[in-house]
């Protein structure tokens, strides 16, 4: 959402056809609120394989105005079975009242030692550093933290970690900073579903595993937050799913279970449960998505409340599989006047998904 109320996001088909056997290469689009209702614009439709298609992370606002965001597949080069291994990408809004947003392309991933498979969102530094995921290639092709370092007009890339099989390896959700410049992301591959720390160390970075998920706990698609205390917040998607903290205490980290989902009604898809990270509004009250149980099967909206006696579960929609849509995969974004908003990967009014807006 950008300060006058309007929405941005992704679809991962659509837009030019000729990606994906037809399905389409994706767009970015915007929603502006009116008297008469919400009015739809698309941003930018990807062109090509070469452009970028398979958008599986949301565009995010840089300080200089601009919408950054990564497509999983894509770019220049036979890379990645001929469909390019992924792109980093900017959005710059017309100069005027009309006119269209400028494509820029930052990025066009090798699966070399630069990685490959962006998939979470941008974070920037306090320098303007662009820096991403890539859950394959490297050095041991089991994925990357990566850098794009700004300097006049172009972007350079930078591998600063390689994952390798010490630790966890694919970081799929991109990467939030500390107050201290530390970085922190999870992973989801073999041998280990864990979240890790980076710490800049001189030209170098240190990676610090700070929980390992086992048994029922794993799968952590989405992103972290951290409160205003320093605590880091994230969710698990496996067998129901998981929302969790990590307290720091002396040199380590300690784990909460905040809640757990129950293994619930599916539509013989899961359940699973949230594939995104949560939001946290100002009373630190949670909000997320899962993405197929509920009453219906077909996934929720949720609001966790912390209480003296730990935190209280409320569902604040099921979606039914119809109209109001289907597997809302995505998180939520989160008005100052409390008001959530998120996407659903199916149903509506023509099959293929929905913006939706729920209002306390």
């Amino acid at each position: 959402m950008d300060r006058a109320g309007n929405l941005y996001g992704t679809a991962s088909n659509g837009g030019n056809d000729s990606c994906d056997y037809g399905s389409g290469c994706g767009t970015v689009f915007r929603l502006s609120h009116s008297a008469s209702g919400w009015l739809f614009t698309l941003v930018y439709a990807f062109q090509s394989e070469d452009d970028g298609w398979a958008i599986a992370g949301p565009v995010v606002f840089g300080s200089d105005g601009n919408l950054y965001g990564t497509t999983e597949f894509g770019g220049s080069g036979e890379y990645c079975n001929g469909s390019g291994c992924g792109t980093v990408y900017k959005l710059s809004p017309p100069a005027g009242v009309v006119g269209k947003w400028t494509k820029t392309m930052l990025y066009s991933f090798a699966r070399g030692e630069d990685g490959a498979f962006p998939t979470g969102q941008v974070s920037f530094d306090s320098e303007n550093t662009a820096y991403v995921t890539g859950a394959g290639g490297g050095a041991y092709n089991l994925g990357v933290v990566a850098k794009l370092t700004p300097s006049h007009g172009q972007w350079t890339e930078t591998a600063i970690y390689a994952f390798n099989n010490n630790g966890g390896v694919e970081p799929w959700g991109g990467v939030v900073f500390d107050r201290s410049g530390n970085l922190y992301g999870t992973t989801l591959g073999y041998p280990g579903n864990e979240v890790f720390q980076l710490t800049p160390s001189g030209s170098d970075w240190l990676e610090n595993t700070l929980y390992t998920f086992s048994g029922a706990e794993a799968n952590p698609w989405g992103g972290l937050i951290f409160d205003p205390s320093g605590n880091l917040y994230g969710t698990t998607w496996y067998r129901g799913g998981t929302v969790f903290e990590l307290t720091p205490s002396g040199d380590s980290w300690a784990y909460g279970l905040v809640y757990r989902f129950v293994l619930g009604h599916t539509q013989g898809y899961g359940p699973y449960g949230p594939a995104a990270g949560v939001v946290m509004d100002s009373s630190g009250n949670l909000y997320g998505t899962t993405e197929s149980d509920g009453a219906y099967g077909f996934g929720s909206v949720f609001k966790l409340t912390p209480s003296e006696n730990g935190w209280i579960y409320t569902a604040l929609h099921d979606f039914s599989g119809g109209a109001d849509g289907l597997y809302p995969v995505a998180g939520v974004t989160l008005d100052a006047n409390g008001n959530l908003y998120g996407t659903a990967l199916g149903g509506g009014a023509y099959g293929y998904g929905v913006v939706w807006e729920i209002t306390p």
